[in-house]
């Protein structure tokens, strides 16, 4: 399974059902891109549990000042459309699963 880019416009429809993990990012961001690997591994392992979304905060301004995402990359967990969880710049694969996992 590949990350999928969500806008502003999906973002509700989007993380309504199930653990959904938002990487809040930015082309420019130089740790977002070194983030998005571990997101792509980390998706491939636990695909069928869960899914990650992609929402750049440049071409979707009103998602990321609702959720306050002040840095990125902001990593926010969202279980049947409520926010669980957050977690704020790169880390290993191993922090981002022991993060989402325990909202199985």
């Amino acid at each position: 399974m590949s990350l999928q880019e969500v806008t502003d416009n999906e973002f509700d429809e989007a993380t309504k059902d199930g653990v959904v993990m938002v990487d809040f990012w930015a082309p420019w961001c130089a740790p977002c891109r070194m983030v998005t690997p571990v997101l792509d591994e980390l998706s491939q392992e636990m695909g069928d549990k869960m899914k990650i979304l992609k929402l750049n905060v440049d071409e979707n301004p009103v998602t990321a000042q609702k959720f306050a995402v002040t840095s990125i990359p902001t990593l926010i967990i969202f279980k049947n459309g409520e926010l669980v969880d957050r977690a704020i710049g790169a880390a290993p694969k191993e922090h981002y699963a022991n993060l989402v996992e325990k909202h199985f």
